[in-house]
């Protein structure tokens, strides 16, 4: 079964915690650590705390420097 998103099938712009650290590879635990140290960062609604695709991509990147030093 294919799952790929297609043309109809809107892309999720916001994830939750759990799901960024999905995308990410990494624990709950992890991710959160990385939000409390700036490092990940986060929006706000109401009272959840998402995290839009373009800072997990910001975070990605942050890794990918910190290796290369």
């Amino acid at each position: 079964m294919d799952t790929a998103p297609t043309a109809s099938t809107p892309q999720r712009r916001l994830h939750r915690v759990e799901a960024a650290a999905e995308l990410l590879g990494v624990k709950r635990s992890t991710a959160y650590e990385e939000i409390r140290l700036g490092r990940l960062q986060t929006v706000r609604i109401g009272r959840r705390r998402l995290i839009p695709t373009e800072y997990i991509d910001d975070y990605v990147d942050l890794l990918k420097r910190e290796s290369s030093t």
